[in-house]
């Protein structure tokens, strides 16, 4: 956990309306400004990370490639870049898909309760994740997710729930993977 980091907090429309340190943010259940990052390579697989064990919510889930809050007065795409690097030691292009705004409480007593921006990209090479935030890693086909999604939905994050139908009929758009029957 990084002791003092501040979010950016905002309002229904991503507005900012000041900041609070993070982990009181997640107690107060305050609304504010978040990114999830999804990758997938040259076969429209999607990379999912498995959350280290140590984290301070959703330890050992799997989810999408990153996911962080941007600093005050940072671009959200600047921290987008940012994180995925920290994550996963690596950095490629993204572009900004949708945002979706979520709640969630968790067994500790933490709320999420964020503006969530949704960038996506591509990358194939070597993925070296940091062990203080990532687990492990993997590129798994859209509907093996979905299934896994379906058959044991306690292994994925919340947000990872609601933004994966999202982020599939985006890849099917764009023609990253072929729609299901």
């Amino acid at each position: 956990m990084n002791g003092t980091q501040e979010v950016i907090l905002v309002n229904e429309r991503d507005e900012p309306i000041g900041t609070m340190e993070k982990i009181e943010a997640h107690r107060k259940a305050a609304l504010h400004r978040a990114f999830s990052v999804f990758i997938f390579n040259s076969k429209g697989e999607m990379l999912l990370q498995q959350r280290a064990l140590n984290k301070y919510h959703s330890a050992g889930l799997w989810t999408n490639a990153c996911c962080s809050h941007p600093a005050p007065g940072e671009a959200t795409a600047d921290a987008a870049h940012r994180r995925l690097q920290e994550e996963l030691g690596f950095s490629t292009g993204l572009e900004k898909i949708f945002h979706f705004t979520y709640q969630t409480a968790f067994d500790n007593g933490l709320i999420e309760h964020e503006f969530d921006h949704v960038f996506a990209g591509q990358y194939e090479q070597r993925i070296t994740p940091n062990p203080e935030e990532v687990k492990d890693v993997c590129y798994k086909s859209l509907e093996d997710i979905q299934q896994s999604l379906q058959t044991h939905p306690q292994k994925y994050t919340s947000w990872f729930h609601i933004a994966f139908p999202k982020v599939k009929e985006w890849a099917v758009q764009q023609g990253l993977v072929q729609p299901t029957i």
